[in-house]
């Protein structure tokens, strides 16, 4: 029986070494899409206000507010999460370079909660992909083209076809000749790191599940599906890096689709945190009162482009039944939207909003199925556990191949 691998190979007049397979998640880390990265380069803060109220200088409670608005309808009807799982599937030798073969598998899931007894499904994306060096485009022709017959090739495979599975698409990264030291630069703007080509590989099956992720958020905007009374939560940091061919009717029209959205992360560096003397906050993170909000930071990332945002923090489980001082602290983005958001932050009343609706979604917990269970809010634990229950386990996936 054809195996997928001798089909990439026959294609690209490569040879393939039956290399050890493995899960690359725990061993190899991407430290250009970890956006809470201790390096520092990556997010830069702007010291201005991120909110209206520049009075604000101290943490403010939110608790009398949330127990005001408790009994109303929730602000958060859609929860987004995106993830995915990546793979060494082999080394392949391509013009007497050896570069590895990653694969992959992406879920993006929306979850929407019409009320307290129905968290269903809105929106699903699962795809697997490939990922494979440029170079292995063998005449240098039309890419796109090249990995496309290439993908149906695979999927018309008996292995594939008996596993009821099909690869969506095959990703390239740059293959451009290694170092002796076997480490190449990612680019010019990668704030002076080295990237190894497995990291390049993995950053291609990470921009897909972004770009799903996008496509996904996009298709609810429109739909006006979310709006000023829905708000959507995404699972972790809105920083996304700019499409390729973004231009400013492109970003105008990303922002709009955002107007709505929140990005809650539940880990974070908090070293990355300034005050207006541009000196750490952390310590002020740490020691935030229960179901307290820090001053919003207006931040602009780097890697963002024109884009900026208000980020904040907020403690929504007490410090002493948690094992870090963060833990049960959440950070919390918005992007800025209007020229009067970029210029003045947002708006107070809308931040206090947010954060009550958050502590309002603090239960219940996910306690005893999570290590990160304290700074996990349920809809968002659900959307994710969905997503992964619906993976093909590490074994499935790698015997494809």
């Amino acid at each position: 029986m054809e195996k997928v691998l001798d089909i990439v190979a026959e294609a690209t007049n490569g040879k393939c070494y039956t290399s050890f397979r493995y899960c690359a998640d725990d061993e190899i880390r991407v430290p250009t899409l970890d956006f809470d990265s201790k390096d520092k380069a990556v997010s830069v803060v702007v010291k201005e206000f991120g909110e209206t109220d520049t009075n604000l200088n101290t943490s403010k409670s939110l608790k009398p507010f949330a127990d005001k608005i408790i009994n109303n309808e929730p602000l958060f009807h859609f929860f987004l999460d995106g993830s995915r799982r990546t793979y060494k599937v082999d080394d392949i030798e391509i013009n007497r370079n050896i570069y590895p073969i990653l694969a992959g598998q992406i879920g993006v899931a929306c979850c929407q909660r019409k009320d307290p007894s129905q968290f269903k499904c809105a929106e699903f994306d699962n795809s697997l992909v490939l990922s494979l060096p440029k170079g292995a485009n063998p005449d240098g022709g039309d890419a796109d083209l090249f990995f496309n017959a290439l993908t149906s090739k695979i999927n018309k495979t008996p292995r594939i076809e008996k596993a009821q599975v099909k690869f969506s698409k095959i990703l390239s990264y740059d293959s451009k000749k290694q170092s002796s030291s076997q480490i190449i630069s990612y680019d010019s703007k990668s704030h002076g790191k080295d990237v190894k080509y497995e990291h390049l590989g993995i950053a291609t099956i990470q921009d897909e599940m972004i770009e799903t992720e996008k496509r996904i958020v996009a298709h609810l905007a429109t739909k006006n599906l979310i709006n000023p009374d829905r708000y959507l939560i995404k699972d972790g940091s809105l920083q996304y890096a700019p499409a390729k061919s973004s231009n400013f009717k492109e970003l105008s029209k990303f922002k709009s689709h955002y107007k709505c959205v929140i990005g809650v992360s539940k880990m974070f560096d908090p070293e990355l945190c300034k005050d207006m003397n541009n000196k750490s906050n952390a310590d002020k993170i740490a020691s935030l009162p229960i179901y307290h909000r820090t001053p919003a930071y207006k931040y602009k990332s780097e890697r963002v482009g024109n884009v900026c945002f208000a980020v904040w923090y907020v403690r929504i489980r007490k410090s002493e039944h948690t094992f870090s001082p963060f833990s049960g602290v959440v950070k919390i983005e918005k992007i800025l939207i209007t020229e009067e958001e970029i210029e003045n932050g947002l708006d107070s009343q809308e931040i206090d909003l947010i954060t009550a609706n958050i502590i309002n979604e603090r239960n219940p917990v996910c306690y005893g199925t999570d290590a990160r269970w304290a700074n996990h809010l349920y809809p968002v634990y659900l959307t994710e556990s969905f997503i992964k229950s619906k993976y093909l386990s590490d074994i499935n996936f790698l015997n494809l191949f």
